[in-house]
């Protein structure tokens, strides 16, 4: 197996919450560091234990406990905003990868129940404080690792074309604020 394939196979057993608590951008950094070597199988709080097993056993390596500088493992949980305390900033809104707050500026936000992967990075954008963790009810499941891929990699593509839509309207901006300088 090709070391492209490798990653795709290592990507696939990690949970694609995206939460960076490996210390890497998102779950497919993470991957190609492990296929190349330089990164420890134990640092994915969300895979838990048994993802640790998963990816030990693909790369043939002992399992190790989980890094605790890593974060410790829990059951499944999903954010959930305090409506009296959120101010509306939307700062909370780009920091979720899988798009599972929705709000404007100025707007009370929510989370998308269904959606969110308890990835926790919302809690660190917000200014107030008006996010919480809770663990999720046993009848309600966190969403799949391919569910939260497909919404991380659609996120990821909205965030490119806003930034190409970006660029073209201060491109456009430029050009006609230089041609309406006189000679």
């Amino acid at each position: 197996m090709n070391e492209a394939e490798l990653i795709d196979r290592i990507d696939a057993l990690l949970p694609q919450t995206q939460c960076t608590r490996c210390g890497y951008a998102a779950c497919r950094p993470y991957a190609e560091a492990l296929a190349q070597g330089t990164a420890a199988v134990n640092r994915c709080p969300p895979g838990g234990s048994a993802g640790i097993a998963a990816l030990a056993a693909l790369l043939h390596l002992d399992p190790l406990p989980l890094d605790p500088a890593c974060g410790h493992e829990q059951a499944p949980t999903r954010a959930v905003i305090d409506a009296a305390a959120c101010i509306g900033c939307a700062r909370c809104l780009p920091a979720c990868p899988v798009d599972a707050i929705v709000g404007a500026r100025q707007f009370l936000h929510t989370v998308l129940d269904a959606d969110c992967n308890g990835c926790d990075l919302c809690l660190a954008a917000c200014p107030v404080d008006c996010i919480v963790m809770q663990p999720r009810e046993p009848d309600d499941t966190a969403p799949t690792a391919a569910d939260n891929r497909r919404r991380y990699d659609y996120h990821r593509q909205r965030d490119a074309r806003l930034l190409r839509e970006r660029e073209a309207l201060l491109l456009s901006r430029k050009q006609a604020a230089r041609s309406a300088k006189p000679p």
